[in-house]
């Protein structure tokens, strides 16, 4: 029946690439498809064999292979021989240390019951100490002649540190009148300004004399630019009264530069201006 069929696959072939190239590939193809199965089918069963039994392969390896650590060194597990003349060694044995036989009394506390007998008749030596028998006979226990070390509380070495010092800052009197100057009061635009407008406004209509007239302006330089307590010291009073009226009136349109400490704070401070004119 195979080769019945087979017949059949081949005339169809023929009758298919009549005329046709039968060297191309689908020819040959087509003829040896059977074999190309065949042989498929066969690998495809090998494989499925093989990859069943690798696991009972390497179960059945692994159970007769010897011990193996990850060095390469092969373990034997061996029982130990004990050789016959081998010195065998009792167990120590530790006995503890014996208490001494010391004279005690009972110190229990008795049981409360309503019949209890008195038995405790017997009079307790003043040198035998409490505990669980009366034990009259023995030898009275030993003194206590532990003494406890002296511990040495406080006496280290004593650091004396001197209190933090704060220092005191000396806060500047703003009423004061500093006469220790680092920089003197001075007018606005300068001195020789200020000397200019005194000039120019003084009124010395009303003045006549021969001889130079002469007054000292002395005030103070406040610490915001303003003066106060302006005198004058000259021999003439109408000649005071107008060098007075004058330093105020241009000071009251340019303020002055206070004067400064040794701090460089702006204090106040004495200013002298003197003047002096000559009238024809």
């Amino acid at each position: 029946m195979k080769h019945i069929h087979q017949d059949q696959e081949f005339r169809f072939n023929e009758v298919l690439f009549e005329h046709r190239n039968k060297e191309y590939g689908a020819y040959v193809l087509r003829n040896e498809s059977n074999k190309i199965l065949t042989k498929a089918l066969f690998v495809g069963v090998s494989l499925l064999a093989a990859v069943s039994m690798t696991p009972l392969l390497i179960n059945a390896f692994k159970s007769d292979a010897p011990t193996e650590v990850p060095g390469g060194i092969i373990i034997d597990l061996i029982d130990p021989v004990v050789p016959p003349d081998a010195e065998v060694i009792p167990p120590i044995s530790v006995t503890p240390p014996r208490t001494p036989d010391v004279k005690t009394f009972n110190s229990s506390p008795p049981t409360p019951s309503r019949n209890a007998p008195d038995t405790n008749t017997e009079k307790i030596p003043d040198d035998a100490e409490a505990g669980l028998t009366n034990n009259f006979k023995a030898d009275p226990a030993p003194t206590n002649t532990y003494t406890p070390p002296t511990q040495n509380i406080g006496r280290g070495p004593v650091i004396n540190t001197a209190p933090p010092t704060i220092p005191v800052v000396e806060k500047t009197d703003k009423n004061k009148i500093e006469t220790e100057l680092s920089a003197e009061a001075n007018f606005g635009g300068g001195i020789e300004s200020f000397r200019n407008k005194v000039m120019s406004n003084f009124d010395g209509s009303g003045f006549e004399s021969e001889n130079v007239m002469r007054t000292t302006i002395t005030f103070i330089v406040e610490i915001d630019g303003t003066i106060s307590g302006i005198k004058a010291n000259g021999t003439d009073a109408d000649f005071n009264s107008e060098a007075i009226r004058t330093v105020k009136a241009i000071s009251a349109k340019g303020k002055w530069i206070p004067g400064k400490n040794k701090k460089g704070e702006s204090v106040r401070s004495y200013f002298r201006f003197p003047i002096s004119m000559k009238f024809e």
